[in-house]
């Protein structure tokens, strides 16, 4: 095996999801046709794969996409049975390629983002946003169970919709001070954070102390929040399932 393919590879390409978004770039399913095509190819090998877990995101992308393009949140619902149920398929293709365990992410709260928080000036969550993400946790969960049925314990769901919320409802717990609020900004609604102007001045502003932040930007969390989170999963034993 080449050596800086030893320790994995990332097939995940920011902005994109399920399905196609509004980010160009590759969905889930070509990506794991990418995988695919190095196991093809000899990158990887079967001893390699029975050895090896596979992690899946699925951020929420597709729906931010489909409430932007769409005027009625009305068929949101069907919406996220085909995004789960294209995630299942997905998720099966990975295991029929010869991954032994495949942990799937569970949606964050996506109200709790400071893009939705800000009409609140990032006082409090939305609970629609979050009510749509436990619809999809819901049926994450009944489809990988029904997964294992077949395929025993090969699947396990990442639970982080509860871990987010225990470290936003808790946070001088984890040494954060600002769980809600974004360290990074632009300086006004026409720019976000990293923007610069058209001199290549910078249009963003940086918080003094990013660490007590939990939220680096509208929607990803410091490296602090994160490591809260991690902190988290790990005393909610959620990580036991990435054992083998």
């Amino acid at each position: 095996m080449p050596k800086q393919v030893k320790y994995g590879m990332n097939f995940a390409v920011g902005g994109t999801g399920v399905f196609d978004t509004s980010t160009p770039g590759p969905n889930m399913t070509t990506q794991i046709q990418l995988f695919q095509q190095l196991i093809h190819d000899g990158i990887y090998t079967a001893s390699d794969l029975t050895n090896s877990v596979a992690l899946v995101s699925v951020a929420g992308n597709d729906y931010s996409h489909h409430l932007a393009t769409h005027a009625s949140p009305q068929g949101l619902p069907l919406f996220v049975a085909s995004v789960v149920n294209q995630t299942s398929m997905n998720l099966m293709r990975i295991k029929e390629l010869g991954v032994k365990k495949i942990i799937v992410g569970g949606l964050q709260p996506l109200g709790c983002l400071p893009q939705v928080t800000a009409l609140s000036s990032f006082q409090q969550c939305n609970a629609s946003s979050n009510t749509l993400v436990a619809l999809h946790n819901n049926l994450l969960n009944q489809a990988v169970t029904k997964l294992n049925q077949s395929w025993s314990s090969s699947f396990a769901v990442l639970d982080l919709y509860n871990s987010f919320m225990s470290v936003l409802n808790h946070p001088t717990t984890h040494n954060i001070q600002n769980q809600l609020r974004p360290c990074c900004v632009g300086v006004n609604r026409n720019y976000s954070c990293g923007s610069v102007d058209q001199n290549n001045v910078k249009m963003y502003r940086v918080c003094d102390d990013p660490k007590s932040a939990f939220f680096w930007d509208l929607v990803h969390p410091t490296q602090a929040g994160w490591h809260a989170v991690y902190n988290k999963l790990r005393t909610m034993n959620a990580l036991e399932a990435i054992q083998f």
